[in-house]
């Protein structure tokens, strides 16, 4: 017979065991996870790069990009909006928020040999640097960054912080619109304010690109303006932030 400190010794070393097997397992299953997260992170990295490549080589360009990470649009945004505006020739382009976009478009337009893009720029220190880069690349004429503070304005029975549009051309149809300001810090749903203050303004088969629309906040705006404008199709765009395009789609 062994004695009773002998069985609990033995009993001891199999619980050490047992214990020392979980945490091997949930090692094994973190390293797994670390490895796919990896894999998911190096695909995006290599489609970003994909995207941006396409970027300089639809566009012919001979300068520099500016940043495209963090608050700047990514380069599949940005080249999601490269194919739309060279394939439909907008004429009239509107951006809330300036930035690399506005070079991509006012390129665009430069290529199309024809159009106009306006980006309302709240920040004046952004406005004087996306000047200065239009005019590096020699895009002046086919872009102007309008200062467009953000006033409280009514919308939707609620006060919103919410660009000046008086510098807009008080003629003329938006054939683009590119949504990816205020920040997100300016209020909840910052950007909601577009619908009500510009889609009025929407040719016959406009686009609009909503840039952030993975974020709460731009699904909610997303869900309130599919109830608000039934006559705006709309479709996620498979993009490193989330993206979506609405179309304008007038009921005969």
């Amino acid at each position: 017979m062994f004695p009773l400190t002998s069985f609990l010794f033995i009993g001891a070393v199999l619980l050490l065991c047992a214990y020392t097997l979980h945490k091997v397992r949930l090692i094994h299953l973190m390293l797994h996870d670390v490895r796919d997260q990896t894999h998911r992170d190096n695909a995006g990295l290599f489609r970003q790069l994909e995207a941006l490549q396409g970027l300089y080589t639809d566009l012919g360009l001979t300068h520099s990009l500016p940043d495209t990470r963090g608050w700047a649009a990514s380069p599949d945004f940005l080249l999601e909006l490269t194919r739309h505006a060279q394939a439909e020739r907008p004429r009239f382009v509107v951006e809330c928020s300036s930035g690399t976009s506005t070079l991509v478009l006012a390129r665009c337009m430069q290529i199309n040999g024809a159009g106009k893009v306006y980006s309302l720029e709240h920040d004046p220190i952004f406005a004087r640097q996306t000047r200065q880069q239009l005019a590096r690349h020699g895009l002046s004429d086919w872009a102007v960054v309008l200062d467009a503070p953000l006033t409280a304005q009514d919308f939707g029975g609620a006060t919103w912080p919410w660009y000046s549009t008086t510098g807009l051309p008080a003629a003329g149809e938006i054939d683009m619109l590119v949504i990816d300001g205020p920040p997100q810090a300016t209020r909840a749903l910052a950007r909601y304010p577009a619908g009500p203050a510009l889609f009025g303004r929407l040719a016959p088969g406009a686009a609009i690109f909503l840039d952030d629309a993975r974020r709460p906040d731009e699904q909610q705006i997303l869900r309130r303006w599919a109830d608000e404008y039934p006559e705006i199709e709309q479709r996620p765009l498979a993009c490193e932030k989330g993206a979506a395009v609405l179309r304008y789609r007038p009921r005969a």
